[in-house]
């Protein structure tokens, strides 16, 4: 049978699809636009999206697991619901799903909500479900290396209480290793709940400091304010979107994003290798 992969062609997308391949799984994946999908010529593409109800019925023939992320959009929580729904009558009951840590508690952050809600709907609805949550993916600093390498100023407003940011290869490792063992379990496996974080629980300061050892000059963490963080991302996403953006930071400055007892251990057994670092994710971002 063959595993479907939603979000293939975004940052942890396309490290599944890779890790999947490495691993010997016959592999489908949807997406708006396959002219722009560049996967392995054994890698099955079908054109839609996850409110394309006639694309997600003929995505999801033939298929027995599912790998779904969903990009943070204004329609999110319908966009889970219709795939749910498509995946049940398809008689599709192992998941693989992407959520986020904290989902439970960040009741007031609209896609952390989104999630938690979806990961309810696992469970009521019944399904094999792997419930992944990660933390702030380190990857995101690539979306800023400019203003600091420029600056000087490290402008995520992450607060003091710490982030145990994650890699993005890690979090697509640890997806196909629970869609492979979902995908080929000989009976129905419980719903289960996997932290995402990585080996380091890092404040501002301390991301800035890395950043300053790394370009060897003077970079400076920008404060918690989220005032400017928001006006920032409203220049180039919807000022909605900024301003849940805003309320993500928030979240970072009171609450952190702080493993529990036995996350890391778990996922280094799991993987079977230490976990990326974030100095040596921005000393080869640095480099670039």
């Amino acid at each position: 049978m063959t595993i479907l992969v939603t979000g293939a062609t975004g940052r942890v997308g396309r490290h599944v699809v890779d890790q999947l391949l490495r691993r010997g799984a016959d592999v489908r994946v949807m997406t708006r636009d396959p002219a722009k999908a560049s996967f392995a010529d054994n890698v099955e593409v079908v054109k839609g999206d996850l409110l394309d109800i006639d694309a997600l019925r003929v995505a999801f023939s033939g298929i027995r697991t599912l790998f779904l992320l969903n990009a943070v959009a204004a329609d999110e929580y319908t966009q889970t619901l219709i795939t749910f729904n498509i995946a049940r009558e398809a008689g599709v009951e192992r998941v693989v799903y992407l959520s986020v840590f904290g989902a439970d508690a960040a009741v007031n952050v609209p896609h952390f909500a989104v999630k938690y809600g979806a990961e309810r709907m696992l469970t009521a609805m019944g399904f094999s479900a792997t419930i992944l949550r990660p933390t702030y993916f380190i990857d995101n600093e690539a979306m800023i290396k400019e203003v600091i390498v420029n600056h000087g100023v490290y402008l995520m407003p992450i607060g003091s209480r710490g982030l145990a940011m994650v890699d993005t290869r890690d979090i697509a490792e640890v997806a196909a290793i629970e869609l492979v063992r979902r995908d080929q379990a000989h009976e129905k496996l419980p719903v289960e709940t996997i932290n995402l974080v990585g080996p380091d629980t890092l404040t501002g300061n301390d991301a800035a400091a890395i950043w300053r050892d790394v370009l060897g000059r003077e970079v400076m963490y920008g404060g918690d304010s989220p005032d400017a963080f928001e006006a920032g991302m409203a220049e180039f996403m919807p000022k909605w979107m900024a301003y849940e953006m805003r309320l993500m930071a928030e979240r970072y400055v009171s609450e952190g994003m702080i493993p529990h007892d036995g996350d890391r251990e778990r996922l280094v057994a799991l993987l079977g290798r230490p976990l990326h670092t974030y100095r040596d994710f921005v000393a080869a971002l640095a480099a670039q």
